[in-house]
């Protein structure tokens, strides 16, 4: 059950395999191993997958068909559309980074960049001093 669940949930947040093993730390030939079923992951590894999946331990194993059953795993969702939302911009890429995309930024761009992150950053602040 696992691997099916595994292979369905990456899939349901367009994550690639590729995707996932560079969020664990692995390579994709290990991560696509617990796909096929020919390795399972250990404990901490479970964690971190559901944590990257936003969905519960359970949920992977197949004891609940519900994907999230906490309050704690909201804020896993959360992360994972945050997660979405940056891979669609690009900005998980080494291509973000290129400096062939950025060598034709004026400084009022680069200033414009940074009071964005900044907004993001406080944001994300208020937002936890507010729970």
């Amino acid at each position: 059950m696992l691997h099916i669940r595994l292979k369905e949930r990456r899939k349901e947040l367009k994550y690639n395999q590729e995707d996932m093993a560079r969020m664990l730390g692995i390579t994709r030939q290990g991560y696509g191993h617990y796909e096929t079923g020919r390795n399972e992951p250990d404990f901490e590894m479970l964690l971190h997958i559901s944590k990257i999946l936003a969905c519960s331990t359970d949920y992977l194993l197949g004891k609940t068909n519900f994907i999230t059953q906490t309050v704690q795993n909201r804020e896993y969702e959360e992360i994972a559309e945050i997660s979405h939302v940056v891979k669609e911009a690009g900005i998980d890429s080494s291509a973000f980074f290129s400096a062939k995309m950025w060598k034709h930024l004026s400084k009022e761009d680069i200033d414009e960049i940074h009071h964005h992150f900044d907004w993001v950053i406080e944001k994300a602040k208020k937002r936890s001093e507010g729970k």
